[in-house]
C-alpha cells in the first residue's frame, strides 16, 4: 500500500496567504452568478455578508440570489430586515418585495409593498416597472390601486422634458427646467443626478459636485449618485476618496438593467475595464438589450482593454451588423487591425462616435457640414463644451466653427457666455461674435474685450472705428458670399479683421469705394495668402467680375497698411498645434 504523500516542508517553502474578506467571498459570487450557480453564489454573498453585516448591498444581493432561486418568502424577509433594521432610505427594496409577494400570488401584500415605494421613493427608478405592476395588481384584485400619490411623479413632466433637453445635448435648456424642479422639489434625487450630470456636461464642476453630495446627503446609497461622484473624483484628481468608492462599486452587482449600464459604463470610464466587461458582457446576453450596437461597442472596448483583442473583434463585428451605415464600428475595427500588425493607433474611446479630431476632419470634407443626427448627439456636444472650457486655443477654435454649424439656441447661449469670459481671448470672442452674425444673432452683444466690459451693436464689428459706413459693408458681405463655399469661419472672419484693420489705419482718409467687387477680390487673395492657401490672381478676378489689375492694385495698398507678412507668422503659430491650412 502505498504511503500518503506529504509536501516537503524546508526553508525554501513558500506560503502564500489568502486574504479571507467580503471581496474575496463577494469576487466567487460573481463568478458563480455568471455562470448561473446560484447555490455557490447564495453561499459566497452569505459569507460577504458575515464579513460586512453593515453593507446593505451584500444583502440585497443575497435577497436578489434567493429571489432568481424561487425563494421568496427568504428573500423578503432579508429585504424587510434592511428596511427595519439596516438602512430605511433603500425603498427599492419596497418594489423588491412587491415583486417577490407577486410571485407567491399573495396580491394584496404585493399592493402594500408597491404602494410603499411609489409613494416613498423620489427617484422613480422602477417607475415603469411599477406601474406595469400595478396594471396586474387591479387585474388580479378587481380593483384599482389606492395610490393617493407617487412621489417620483412629481415634476415628472417638466422632467422627462429636462431629460429630453439632455438627450440633445440642449444642456443649458435642461439646467433651466432642473434648477426650478429641484429648488420646488428638493428630495426629487433623479432631477438633482441629472442636474450634476448637466453641470458636468457644460464644464461646470464645482457646481456639479455641490449637486452630487446633496442627492448622497439624502440617500447615500443611490447608485447614480455614487456612480457619478466616482467620476467628479476622478476629474479632480483625488485618487484617495475615488479609490474608496471603487472598491464599493466593484463589489455592486445591480440586477436592474439601467443600474447595470450606470455601473459597466462607470467602471470602464475609471479603467476598471474587468469589471466593465463582466457588465457590459450581462446586458449583451440580454435579448432586449443585445440589439444596441453601442452596448457591443462599449462591451468591446472594455474586452480591448483587458487584453481580449479576439473577443473585440467579435463584438465589433456585431456593432456593424447592427449599424451598418454608421463609421464608428468600422474606425475601431481599423484601430484594432493596426494594433494587432504592431502599428501604433489612436486612443480607444468607451464613447460611440469618432473621435473629435476625426469628425472635424469628415464635417470639413462634407458639402452639408455635420450631419443632423451628430448635432443633437449629448456626447459629442458635451464633449464641444468641455473643449470649449478646457481645450487649447486650436480646439476652441474648432469649437467655435462646429458651433456654427449647428446654430441652434443652446450653442447660442454658450457662445454669449463665453463673450463675458474675463480670461477667454479676444482673437476667439471676435470670432464668436463672427458665428453668431453668421447664424442669425443680430441684437447687441455684451463682450469683454480688452478687459473692458463693451457692446457691440447690430450691423458692426469690434473696432474702434467711430462710424461704419454701407459702403465698407458691402465690400465685407460681397467677399463673405463667395468665400462662404470655400473658406470656413475661421478664414472669413480673418477676412473681416483685415478689412476693418485696413479701415481704422486709413481712417478718415478712406479710399473711394465704387466697385466692392475689386476689393473684396484682394481682401479673399490676401486672406488665402495668409492661410497659406493656393490662389491666383487671375483665379479672384474671374470670382468677383473684375480685372487682375485692379485686384493687384488693391492687395498692394492693403498689404502696405497692414503688415501681411507679420499676420502670416501670428497665424502661423496659432495653427502650429492643429496643421497649417490646405
Amino acid at each position: 500500500m502505498k504511503g500518503k504523500k506529504r509536501a516537503a516542508v524546508g526553508e525554501g517553502t513558500k506560503i502564500i496567504p489568502i486574504q479571507w474578506d467580503a471581496t474575496f467571498f463577494f469576487e466567487r459570487a460573481v463568478r458563480s452568478l455568471d455562470r448561473y450557480h446560484y447555490d455557490k453564489a447564495l453561499k459566497y454573498f452569505r459569507r460577504a455578508a458575515q464579513y460586512e453585516p453593515d453593507n446593505p448591498v451584500n444583502h440585497c444581493n443575497m435577497a436578489g440570489i434567493l429571489s432568481e432561486m424561487g425563494n421568496y418568502s427568504d428573500s423578503n424577509d432579508i429585504l424587510k430586515w434592511i428596511l427595519d433594521e439596516l438602512d430605511p432610505s433603500m425603498t427599492e427594496c419596497h418594489f423588491y418585495m412587491a415583486n417577490n409577494y407577486a410571485n407567491m400570488e399573495m396580491y394584496e401584500a404585493a399592493e402594500r409593498s408597491l404602494v410603499h415605494y411609489l409613494q416613498e421613493d423620489a427617484d422613480g427608478q422602477y417607475l415603469e416597472e411599477a406601474e406595469e405592476m400595478m396594471e396586474l395588481l387591479q387585474y388580479e384584485l378587481e380593483r384599482p390601486t389606492p395610490v393617493k400619490k407617487i412621489k417620483s411623479r412629481q415634476g415628472m413632466v417638466e422632467h422627462d422634458q429636462a431629460r429630453a433637453l439632455l438627450e440633445e445635448g440642449k444642456f443649458t435648456e435642461a439646467v433651466r427646467i432642473l434648477e426650478e424642479i429641484t429648488k420646488q422639489q428638493p428630495d426629487f434625487l433623479a432631477a438633482r443626478n441629472n442636474l450634476a450630470l448637466a453641470y458636468y456636461y457644460m464644464g461646470l464642476f464645482d457646481k456639479a459636485m455641490e449637486c452630487i453630495h446633496g442627492v448622497l446627503e439624502h440617500e447615500p446609497g443611490n447608485l447614480h449618485a455614487l456612480c457619478n461622484l466616482a467620476i467628479f473624483y476622478q476629474h479632480e484628481g483625488d485618487t484617495e476618496s475615488l479609490k474608496e468608492l471603487v472598491e464599493l462599486l466593484v463589489k455592486t452587482v445591480p440586477f436592474h438593467q439601467e443600474h447595470v449600464f450606470k455601473l459597466a459604463t462607470t467602471m470602464g470610464i475609471l479603467g476598471e475595464h474587468g469589471v466593465a466587461y463582466r457588465h457590459f458582457i450581462r446586458l449583451v446576453k440580454d435579448g432586449e438589450a443585445s440589439q444596441d450596437p453601442c452596448l457591443f461597442h462599449y462591451a468591446a472596448v472594455a474586452a480591448y482593454n483587458t487584453g481580449k483583442l479576439q473577443e473585440a473583434e467579435r463584438l465589433w463585428k456585431g456593432a456593424m451588423k447592427l449599424d451598418p451605415k454608421s463609421g464608428v464600428p468600422h474606425y475601431y475595427m481599423e484601430q484594432l487591425e493596426l494594433i494587432q500588425n504592431g502599428e501604433q493607433a489612436s486612443p480607444i474611446s468607451y464613447h460611440y462616435h469618432l473621435p473629435f479630431e476625426e469628425q472635424f476632419k469628415l464635417w470639413e470634407k462634407a458639402e452639408g457640414g455635420m450631419p443632423d443626427h451628430l448635432k443633437k448627439d449629448p456626447l459629442v456636444r458635451s464633449s464641444f463644451f468641455w473643449a470649449l472650457r478646457h481645450g487649447d486655443q486650436y480646439t476652441k477654435l474648432q469649437v467655435i466653427q462646429a458651433f456654427g454649424m449647428i446654430a441652434d439656441n443652446e450653442v447660442k447661449d454658450v457662445l454669449r457666455a463665453f463673450l463675458m469670459e474675463p480670461d477667454e481671448d479676444d482673437y476667439l470672442k471676435k470670432i464668436a461674435v463672427f458665428v453668431l452674425r453668421t447664424i442669425g444673432v443680430h441684437e447687441p452683444l455684451q463682450v469683454m474685450l480688452e478687459g473692458k466690459a463693451t457692446v457691440i451693436e447690430p450691423n458692426r464689428v469690434p473696432s474702434r472705428l467711430p462710424e461704419w459706413d454701407d459702403k465698407w459693408e458691402a465690400v465685407a458681405q460681397a467677399a463673405i458670399s463667395r468665400m462662404s463655399k470655400h473658406y470656413d469661419l475661421v478664414q472669413q472672419h480673418d477676412m473681416m479683421t483685415l478689412w476693418v484693420e485696413f479701415l481704422t489705419r486709413v481712417y478718415p482718409r478712406v479710399p473711394k469705394l465704387t466697385k466692392p467687387e475689386g476689393w473684396a477680390a484682394a481682401l479673399e487673395y490676401l486672406t488665402a495668402k495668409m492661410h497659406r492657401r493656393e490662389i491666383s490672381y487671375h483665379e479672384v478676378s474671374v470670382r468677383y467680375g473684375t480685372s487682375i489689375a485692379t485686384v493687384s492694385k488693391h492687395v498692394k495698398l492693403i498689404d502696405e497698411v497692414c503688415g501681411i507678412k507679420e499676420k502670416m507668422k501670428t497665424i502661423s503659430s496659432m495653427f502650429k498645434q492643429g496643421g497649417t491650412e490646405d
